[in-house]
């Protein structure tokens, strides 16, 4: 797997984040990316990247828009964090309020967090969603016509805390439901194999483990802090995005039993028994939640960075981030690729760490051209 050291990405990032025209940081050239084994440099993956046109508003005023997912048709399903209602918004903006989603206990971190739509929708009509609940977080199902069935448990006993609650969820190229949670400051759970937190679990659509899952229970990888972003490639590549602690956050390529090293190691580590970053960033720089895959790059929406980070990929391997939008709308929560090929991003300034502006929180939708 190609990485990109952190040494070498602060350079990169001194060069993307260097001043340049409105709307977004120059591009500059690739890095070299080291190679796994031997440490010799490569040359950096070379795409014909997409890059993101100026964004439309589609819409404002929500409360902390946390999941985004496409029915058939275009419609978007958006769950908002504090209120716990699920929305239906159009692509062009018109917003319907679906209704609260019952048993959610926001606070904190947590709420009304992920959403993903059957694979099967047009059959089984059934929307998956994941919460902090009274004792736990937790992964329930509904049927969905035009309002919120009875809710069915999924996945139950994932551990809740104030921070760190993880809550993105997709299905996969597979037809399998993936699940990214947080260790919720308790750090030792990401290094036990048998607890749900600090993992990304693989589940089959009622909640059990997937078949072919590497020790024969729910989790696919673990050694994770906070994962908040899923993505794939054209080839069933999957990627995540992943909080660090003091010093690097991270994309990781995603490998069937791998173990990702938190807390032993944050960013880089000289140990084989884990899996290096993709690609790290420092805290500051990004504090990346919601993930995308579009137009030959990886989209990653910054918290604390305030920026929409692009980054090429070819192979599995990482070109040199670029800077979009930096400190232009505040924080950004979610990315998503939208049916017609543009990218829904949504902010998260309302969420008690961002400086609310007039009209947080808001979708903008970015085309890429």
């Amino acid at each position: 797997m190609g990485k990109i050291t952190a040494l070498a990405l602060t350079a990169a990032l001194l060069t993307a984040c260097s001043s340049g025209p409105p709307g977004g940081a120059r591009t500059p050239d690739p890095l070299p990316t080291t190679g796994p084994a031997t440490g010799a440099t490569t040359p950096a993956a070379r795409t014909g990247a997409a890059s993101p046109g100026r964004p439309r508003e589609l819409v404002r005023g929500l409360d902390v828009p946390w999941g985004v997912a496409f029915l058939p048709g275009g419609d978007a399903l958006v769950t908002e964090r504090n209120s716990s209602r699920l929305l239906r918004i159009t692509p062009q903006g018109r917003v319907t309020d679906v209704g609260g989603v019952p048993g959610v206990r926001p606070g904190g971190e947590g709420g009304l967090m992920g959403v993903a739509v059957s694979p099967a929708f047009d059959r089984d009509r059934l929307v998956y969603v994941y919460f902090t609940a009274a004792a736990d977080n937790r992964v329930m199902r509904f049927r969905y016509e035009d309002k919120i069935g009875p809710l069915r448990e999924v996945v139950t006993g994932i551990p809740k805390g104030a921070n760190h609650n993880g809550g993105r969820i997709a299905f996969g190229p597979d037809g399998m439901l993936y699940v990214a949670t947080g260790e919720v400051y308790r750090t030792e759970l990401a290094q036990d194999r048998n607890s749900l937190g600090g993992k990304i679990l693989r589940v089959t659509p009622e909640g059990g483990p997937a078949p072919g899952n590497p020790f024969g229970n729910r989790v696919w990888t673990w050694g994770h802090r906070n994962v908040q972003g899923l993505a794939w490639d054209e080839a069933k590549r999957l990627y995540a995005t992943e909080f660090g602690q003091d010093r690097f956050d991270e994309i990781n390529l995603i490998e069937k039993g791998r173990n990702y090293g938190w807390p032993k190691v944050e960013g880089v580590g000289e140990d084989g028994d884990f899996a290096n970053p993709l690609l790290t960033w420092t805290t500051d720089e990004a504090s990346p939640s919601g993930l995308a895959y579009a137009g030959g790059s990886l989209w990653a929406a910054g918290l604390r960075g305030e920026r929409l980070w692009q980054v090429p990929v070819k192979d599995g391997r990482a070109g040199r981030p670029i800077a979009h939008h930096t400190e232009e709308y505040g924080r950004l929560r979610t990315a998503v690729r939208a049916p017609d090929g543009s990218l829904w991003v949504t902010t998260s300034n309302r969420d008690g760490r961002g400086s609310p502006r007039r009209g947080d929180d808001r979708i903008l939708v970015f085309p890429l051209r």
